[in-house]
């Protein structure tokens, strides 16, 4: 299959938990972990093979930034130092992303909680760190970001730090690759079960960057015939 589209994708999703049994849990520590290799392999490439690199991870309420609560565990016990910066509250977070929240707060990872005031200064911040991961907002995003996401995806930017988009670019369209308002510039995209609609039309790749696929577990047969069955 070339690309999927914002509602393949959650029937693939759908499928693999209810259809095949995988615990939501289990595909997003796929995903997470699948990420990390390939940041660092983006380090190894792209940033001169720095020892003991600083990432910082910005993530958001949804399994987008669950995914990121495992690519900061899974980058700390590799040696990176890792901080997470949450743009919303605690209470928020809820499913398979308080599961891995908990974890890294288990395990005493550094985790700041943003305030929407505290956002307005995280350009700042981020210029402490070798590279940025965009975990906040996932392709299930349609229109003008707004509030906390928007000021964050606008921090990211102003900061001048490579990032990495953790399935999409936050605030660029699955479907559409459209850019309605604010939208996360990456230099790769690790993107999950396949590109997106949207990566492959007219001005994407100004935001996705390099784009890489990640396996999450799902048995490809699944998200061919799903793909399949919609191009009907």
């Amino acid at each position: 299959m070339d690309s999927l589209t914002r509602e393949e994708v959650r029937a693939v999703d759908r499928a693999a938990i209810e259809e095949l049994g995988i615990p939501g849990v289990i595909l997003m520590e796929n995903a997470g972990r699948n990420c990390a290799d390939a940041i660092e392999d983006f380090f190894r490439k792209s940033l001169g093979g720095k020892a003991n690199p600083k990432v910082a991870i910005v993530a958001g309420p949804g399994n987008n930034g669950g995914d990121g609560y495992v690519i900061a565990r899974h980058l700390a016990m590799r040696g990176f130092r890792v901080v997470t910066f949450i743009i919303c509250p605690a209470e928020k977070i809820s499913g398979d992303a308080e599961v891995n929240l908990r974890a890294i707060t288990v395990l005493q990872h550094d985790i700041r909680f943003m305030s929407s005031e505290q956002l307005g200064g995280l350009s700042a911040r981020l210029r402490e760190f070798d590279a940025v991961v965009d975990a906040i907002g996932g392709t299930g995003i349609r229109g003008p970001l707004r509030g906390p996401a928007a000021i964050a995806v606008e921090q990211i930017n102003a900061s001048g730090r490579p990032v990495v988009a953790v399935d999409i670019p936050t605030g660029l369209d699955c479907d559409t690759g459209c850019a309605d308002g604010a939208v996360v510039r990456a230099a790769l995209t690790v993107t999950f079960l396949a590109r997106k609609r949207g990566f492959d039309l007219a001005g994407a790749g100004e935001y996705t960057g390099a784009v890489v696929v990640a396996d999450i577990g799902i048995p490809v047969d699944l998200v061919r015939s799903i793909s399949l069955e919609s191009d009907k």
